[in-house]
């Protein structure tokens, strides 16, 4: 089932015969490489909000039609944009909520990065939980370059990724990485090719459907607490057992799982 929007597709793609999906978003304006405009950004965010609100939507995946993930930001409207001094804070803002949202919501987010993925692309791709890219992928920052500087997330969150002095390489230098040397640095989790991006992208959610919805949710959200507060080894293992405690405790999910390993059959989770 297909939501089409003049800048964003939305399908819904069927994966299983319990009626789980994934919500695969494409950014579609091919012509311009996708930019992340202010409209985008926050037409992005009420998309991501109705897939995550249904519950048949077990993985949102976010990638772009044509020759680009995305460009990053609409450099002609940047240049109205970025002499206002109350527009342009309050863009930066709203594309922080957008994308810092995607680390908070119960459902994995995977970027499927099928060409060029700078600026704000690659900011995207950073927000996500993780990133599948197509062999054609090229993944860089490209802001210096023209006079920018990172707005959207990648100056906090790629030294994270890959590490401060590689952070610095690819920020100064200003160069694009292939998907081979992204996989390297651990930019991105698999690399394919570029006609199976969107199947690698389905067989991952599939994957994740024969899961309790409430654990994915669980783990994600201890996963991405720790990770993005830099919580030191006791507060994170803290974490990880009250939210573990609590879901094993009070869940139905849990025990089903335990039943179903000791009859030999596929549990069946209802996300309870």
């Amino acid at each position: 089932m297909r939501n089409t929007d003049d800048a964003i597709i939305v399908d819904r793609i069927d994966l299983n015969d319990a009626g789980a999906q994934l919500g695969l978003v494409t950014m579609n304006r091919p012509r311009e490489m996708n930019p992340i405009d202010w409209g985008t950004g926050l037409a992005l965010g009420r998309v991501f909000d109705e897939l995550v609100a249904d519950h048949r939507v077990r993985v949102v995946a976010i990638t772009g039609a044509g020759r680009a993930f995305s460009a990053g930001g609409d450099m002609k409207k940047y240049q109205v944009l970025q002499r206002d001094p109350q527009d342009f804070p309050r863009f930066l803002a709203d594309l922080h909520r957008v994308f810092v949202r995607i680390s908070e919501y119960p459902k994995p987010f995977v970027a499927l990065v099928n060409g060029v993925a700078v600026a704000g692309g690659l900011e995207l791709v950073l927000s996500c939980d993780l990133a599948i890219a197509a062999r054609s992928a090229r993944i860089g920052d490209a802001h210096l370059p023209f006079g920018q500087m990172g707005g959207g997330g990648v100056l906090t969150l790629l030294p994270r990724v890959v590490g401060p002095a590689r952070a610095r390489e690819l920020i100064f230098s200003g160069r694009t990485l292939t998907a081979d040397e992204a996989l390297d640095w651990g930019l991105v989790a698999q690399v394919v090719a570029d006609d199976e991006l969107v199947k690698a992208g389905i067989d991952f959610a599939t994957e994740v459907a024969k899961k309790s919805p409430l654990a994915v949710g669980n783990a994600k959200q201890v996963l991405n607490a720790a990770w993005s507060a830099g919580t030191g080894v006791a507060a994170g293992l803290q974490l990880e057992r009250e939210a573990t405690a609590r879901y094993c405790l009070t869940s139905q999910d849990a025990p089903e799982g335990l039943r179903a390993f000791a009859e030999k059959r596929q549990p069946q989770f209802t996300g309870r």
